[in-house]
This record gives C-alpha cells, sequence and structure tokens, in this order.
C-alpha cells in the first residue's frame, strides 16, 4: 500500500525539535528500488532514482523551512553521496568534511527523527503481507546506514544484517542469505562468543541450501572452523546445534571432495578472526559537484512513497 507523502502526514516528518539540518538517508538498490527515509519510494514507471531522491528530500526541506542535508547510498553507482537540499528545491553535493559534525549526538538526534524500531517494524509489515521484495530492500537500507553511522560490529547495524538475512532466505536468495548470516556469525564469535551458536545455526540452515559446490567449500568450511571453536569452548549445549555441525562435517566430506581449495583472495580464517564483513562492496567517497544530484532552484515536482 503505497500513500502520498505530503505535509500532513506527520509519521514521515522529523520531529518538530530536531536539531536545524538533522541529516535524512536514502538508498538505492542494486535494481534501482529507492528508499528515502526507510519508505520505499513509488517510482512513477521511468522517474531516475537520484530525481526521486531529491524531490523527496525538497519536501522535507520546504516543510522545516531551512536546509536539509542527506547521504545517499547508491548501489547502482558503488557510490555513498552526501547532499545539501534547500527549500527552493535546489540541491548540490558536498564532500565529507563539509558534512554535518560527525559523532554519537548527531547519531542519536538523527535516529530520535527516524527511529530505527519503527522501520523494522514497516519491514515486518510488508513480510506479513508477502510482499518480500519490499522488505528485502527496506532492511538493506536500514542495515546500510546503521552499518556506515554506527559500524558492522554495533547490535542494531547486527539486528539489521539478521533481519536481511532471513528475508533472503525468504525469497530463495540462499547465497545472500548465507553470506549475510555468516558476517553476523562472525561478529559474534569476535565479541560475543556466548551468543554466537544460535547466528552460527542460522548461517548453517541457508548454507544447506547452496547447491553452488565452490560457494558450499568455502562457507562450510568456515562454519565448520565456529562450530569448532564454541565446542572447544563448551558453548555447543543445544543437540540441534550439534546435529547441524556434524552435518556441516559431514557435507564437507562427503560432498565437496573434488572442489580446489579455497582461492588466496578469499582466505578461511578461525572464527571470528579477520575483517567482519569482507562481502560488503566498498563505496566510493562522496565528491562535490556531482551532476546528477546538482540541481537547480525551482525542479522539485514532488513524490510519493
Amino acid at each position: 500500500m503505497s500513500h502520498s507523502l505530503t505535509t500532513r502526514d506527520e509519521g514521515n516528518l522529523p520531529a518538530l525539535g530536531a536539531p536545524p539540518l538533522i541529516r535524512l538517508d536514502a538508498y538505492v538498490a542494486e535494481d534501482g528500488s529507492t528508499v528515502v527515509n526507510g519508505h520505499l519510494l513509488q517510482m512513477g514507471g521511468t522517474r531516475p532514482p537520484d530525481e526521486a531522491i531529491l524531490d523527496a528530500v525538497a519536501m522535507f526541506a520546504r516543510t522545516l523551512g531551512s536546509p536539509v542535508a542527506a547521504t545517499v547510498i547508491d548501489r547502482t553507482a558503488q557510490q555513498m553521496v552526501r547532499l545539501r537540499v534547500y527549500p527552493d528545491g535546489s540541491s548540490r553535493t558536498i564532500a565529507d568534511e563539509d558534512d554535518l559534525p560527525p559523532g554519537p549526538e548527531r547519531t542519536a538526534a538523527e535516529e530520535e527523527a527516524f527511529p530505527p524500531l519503527a522501520r523494522v517494524q514497516r519491514i515486518i509489515q510488508h513480510a506479513q503481507r508477502e510482499e518480500l521484495h519490499a522488505a528485502f530492500v527496506l532492511a538493506s537500507a536500514l542495515r546500510e546506514h546503521l552499518t556506515l553511522r554506527r559500524g558492522t560490529e554495533d547490535e542494531l547495524a547486527l539486528e539489521a544484517r539478521a533481519i536481511e538475512a532471513y528475508l533472503a532466505y525468504r525469497r530463495g536468495d540462499y547465497t545472500v542469505a548465507t553470506t549475510l548470516a555468516l558476517t553476523v556469525a562472525r561478529v559474534r564469535c569476535r565479541t560475543e562468543l556466548d551468543r554466537a551458536a544460535p547466528e552460527v545455526a542460522r548461517a548453517t540452515a541457508a548454507w544447506q541450501r547452496l547447491v553452488d559446490e565452490g560457494q558450499v567449500a568455502v562457507r562450510g568450511r568456515e562454519l565448520l572452523h565456529m562450530w569448532e571453536r564454541l565446542s572447544e569452548e563448551g558453548l555447543l549445549l543445544e543437540p540441534a546445534h550439534q546435529v547441524m555441525a556434524q552435518a556441516v562435517r559431514s557435507r564437507l566430506e562427503q560432498g565437496v571432495r573434488s572442489v580446489p581449495p579455497a582461492p588466496a583472495a578469499t582466505p578461511v580464517l578461525p572464527a571470528g578472526q579477520g575483517p567482519a564483513a569482507p562481502e560488503d562492496k566498498p563505496l566510493k567517497p562522496a565528491r562535490r559537484g556531482l551532476r546528477r544530484f546538482t540541481r537547480r532552484p525551482g525542479r522539485s515536482t514532488g513524490t510519493s512513497l
């Protein structure tokens, strides 16, 4: 269900007491699906994502009567762009050093204006209606921005990644589900080993659905390292987890013997070591003057969510 983003739709607006130049967020998925502040935009057929984002952010600026900052993660271009958008509809891109001062106060203000929990509830609503594509894109947007603000190992960012992994599993995209769930398990093994077993189990459940033997081998070896570490630490307590650990070991021994070792570019590391999310595609840094996000006054046309 969609609805127009208007000044009367107070649920989509920043809190009136929010600090000036509150920073909004936008996300463009690899298929062009576009999200602004946790809402999936209805693109109207042929509208490019950059125009839809600028229209939506300009509406906020007009409503607040002041310039608005925005951070755009664009996975179609593998780029992260920072913007200033003004009430007259004009916009300019800025460099990282020109952005709002970073820090926990700014992050807290932004998340008070647009609470992550409200976004999670919207994701759940889409999933309950079996709108799995919308739910997955919204979860990806939430995870990307929380990770950018807080880091991969932050609790909220981890929870968003776990939700995204679950939705990928529901959609039948088991490769993505395994990758996302493994990252959550990897972080737990590094930071809170006593909480790692359920996350390793979720990653194993997705891995069991993989059919590509190379992926089975590479991901399976990492899972086996995780299960073995949990066993060594006396944390493999659930019978179901013991069964899953044995299932990984058996599949690796019986089913992928002909698969060559993992290449040097993707080494298998002991549980909890190495980068937390090596599969996250790096984003190009923001720069000034990016043409597609730079607009002269008077070109805002409005958008819908």
